[in-house]
């Protein structure tokens, strides 16, 4: 079993190994002056079972090109099995026509993953389910609702808490977390302008003197959660935090969350967190290493990776 390194998420790729007890495999995965990307394997990978690690979060392109190329030079150097860990699999968001003439972009980046050379798919809370179907090769979604479980059971012991689906989309989502802790359920109902706007409607359960928490896969521009949260305040809620698993929080994405009713959102290192991530007051970090680590050595071990979850 050996684990390649790419650049997106280099600090998880570390701490996977690092629970794996495995080295690093040695490579070189840097730009021409044109900044094409180049892909050195620096052992022998001949009859190996390796492991590819890379997000493909900003920048997007570059990360997905950075994997498929790594795919392809180990294929190309008789891997026994290449197995693309993709802890935040970038463009899931666009898994279906939206409109008129729009690309399905998550079923074409699938095929260019396949096509690459990846014998099979390790990723984390894909945005959508059926995701798993654009690919003709084994798919492992992983679920951070133990992870964030745990976490509550710790930091909320004793308190009051209600779990809330930001949209009506996430409630299966939210259910999940919510049974596994035996609490209640709201939902907030939200009508959507256009992409990136949204303003909350309605919410539905009493959440009056009960600690909120927002549960959902990705948080980019952080509006949808930040308004729900003021939703839950002005409807008498005590707190309101926030479980997510992808932190992509782009653009002033941060800024808005520090300002807001947000008590403290928790996102995983799934995406490589940024200076101003580290920096903010309310937001913190758990790791998904140790779930990475046991599901790939499950893999290579040929046994069950769904009985993590049971």
């Amino acid at each position: 079993m050996k684990i390649v390194a790419c650049n997106s998420n280099r600090a998880l790729a570390e701490a996977v190994a690092a629970a794996l007890n495995l080295p690093l495999t040695s490579a070189a995965i840097r730009r021409f002056a044109d900044m094409e990307v180049f892909v050195e394997i620096h052992e022998n990978v001949r009859g190996e079972d390796v492991f590819v690690i890379q997000s493909t979060s900003y920048p997007a392109n570059d990360n997905l090109m950075e994997l498929l190329i790594t795919l392809d030079a180990l294929r190309r150097g008789s891997a026994r099995r290449v197995t693309a860990v993709i802890p935040y699999f970038g463009y899931a968001r666009q898994d279906r026509k939206s409109g008129p003439r729009t690309p399905i972009s998550a079923k074409l980046v699938a095929n260019l993953i396949t096509e690459a050379g990846a014998n099979r798919v390790l990723t984390m809370d894909l945005h959508a389910g059926q995701i798993q179907g654009f690919f003709d090769i084994p798919v492992d979604n992983l679920y951070a609702a133990p992870l964030f479980t745990r976490d509550i059971r710790e930091r909320f012991a004793g308190k009051d808490i209600m779990i809330v689906s930001p949209d009506v989309g996430g409630v299966v989502r939210a259910r999940a977390i919510a049974t596994r802790l035996n609490c209640d359920l709201a939902i907030i109902d939200k009508r959507r302008e256009r992409a990136g706007v949204s303003e909350v409607m309605n919410v539905i359960g009493d959440v009056a003197e009960r600690d909120c928490i927002l549960v959902d896969d990705i948080v980019d521009s952080g509006g949808t959660l930040c308004n729900a949260a003021a939703a839950l305040i002005a409807n008498g809620a005590r707190s309101a935090s926030v479980y997510t698993t992808h932190g992509v929080l782009s653009g002033g994405a941060v800024a808005r969350i520090t300002a807001s009713p947000i008590a403290m959102m928790t996102i995983t290192d799934s995406i490589l967190a940024t200076e101003a991530v580290r920096l903010a007051h309310n937001i913190r970090q758990l790791s998904i290493a140790r779930l990475l680590a046991e599901a790939m050595r499950r893999i290579s071990d040929e046994s069950s990776v769904s009985s993590l979850f049971e």
